[in-house]
């Protein structure tokens, strides 16, 4: 199968890296402002992988040029933090072709409407099938360009829904080689809420905030930053969210839970489950606060879920407080910035019932 990534940063290439494997041929692109992981693996003709992934996998190009990356594409894998979606719909717009799927991996709260939205499709036309996952399928980081280490490819516990959710099955089917493991969920409502980061990131970035500015980050960010008071901070904000999902008709299953089926996590806590989990030893802390930990985590995800909570009558004070703290932190407005929103992707005048059934 003809495959493009869309997205040259870390998962991106490992989504690259892991379909070459089996055998597809990829192209993989991203925009010039981000060109030297993409001129190294053009360069060196592929990429190389080390841990939970390892060896050199052949791509069939990698550069700036979107029209051929979407060349006679089958699947579309469009790979990046949230801020990234809008652009990669933007740059497609007018470029896919009938039969094609689009997937958002992560959907980051609300990524396939967003897409949608930004290659000019609207929310019902399935002529190009449109997905999102609600996690990445690998804890992953670049080492070097053109290089990655793999620290987890997930065993389960990786949703998928697609919008309108009726072609869900049909996606699946489609990667099934490579991601056997994943599960299908009612709809991308589903797989926003279930989106684990904002949940985790700026609860453990707010406790740590003197930390990182003081050490530039030199800490490891679960096994160090992680305190049992760390960890309450972090259930108050999973259970809000648990809580707006069952006001949707849609399970939402507690992150320590969803790790352990992930293999991430070994036990169902909110303290030494994230200190000894398996899939985050050795990941450091980000060297700032200015991140895409809060930045993405609290401007794109807890911004999307407290306006959506608001919209269903569903009360989230922690993470209303949050969104505030940072705000404060950052000397910057996340509420009033609020670049995905139930109403800026088309959802906002929608009942509960409704959103349910998307």
């Amino acid at each position: 199968m003809k495959i493009a990534v869309l997205g040259a940063g870390a998962g991106g290439t490992a989504v690259a890296f892991d379909c070459a494997s089996y055998g597809h041929e990829v192209r993989l692109f991203d925009f010039p402002q981000f060109p030297d992981n993409i001129a190294t693996i053009d360069r060196q003709g592929g990429i190389h992988a080390e841990g939970g992934l390892s060896g050199f996998a052949t791509v069939a190009s990698a550069g700036h040029d979107v029209e051929e990356a979407l060349s006679d594409a089958e699947l579309i894998y469009v790979v990046g933090p949230a801020f990234s979606t809008t652009p990669f719909g933007e740059a497609v717009a007018g470029q896919l072709s009938a039969g094609q799927t689009v997937i958002v991996t992560p959907g980051s709260c609300g990524g396939a409407l967003a897409f949608k939205k930004a290659a000019g499709l609207a929310l019902e036309d399935d002529s190009v099938r449109v997905a999102e996952t609600h996690t990445l399928h690998y804890a992953v980081r670049l080492t070097q360009p053109g290089r990655i280490r793999v620290f987890l490819k997930l065993k389960a516990g990786n949703l998928l829904a697609a919008l309108p959710s009726r072609h869900t099955q049909e996606v699946m089917a489609l990667i099934a080689d490579v991601y056997p493991t994943m599960e299908p969920a009612k709809n991308v409502i589903q797989t926003s809420l279930q989106n684990a980061n904002p949940v985790i990131h700026p609860a453990v970035t707010l406790a740590n905030a003197a930390r990182i500015e003081r050490t530039g980050g030199d800490f490891l960010f679960y096994e160090e930053g992680v305190g049992d008071a760390t960890g309450r901070l972090i259930e108050a904000v999973d259970q809000e969210r648990i809580a707006i999902g069952a006001k949707l008709g849609l399970e939402v299953v507690s992150d320590p839970a969803m790790g352990i089926r992930q293999g991430y996590m070994l036990a169902d806590n909110y303290g030494a489950a994230y200190r000894e989990a398996p899939g985050f030893l050795g990941i450091g802390a980000q060297p700032q606060l200015d991140h895409r930990y809060l930045h993405e985590d609290v401007g794109y995800g807890l911004v999307f879920m407290s306006r959506l909570a608001r919209q269903v009558g569903v009360e989230t004070p922690t993470i209303d407080a949050i969104i505030q703290v940072t705000s404060v932190l950052m000397a910057r407005d996340y509420a009033s910035d609020a670049p995905r929103t139930p109403d800026a992707l088309g959802i906002g005048d929608l009942s509960a019932e409704e959103l349910g059934d998307l």
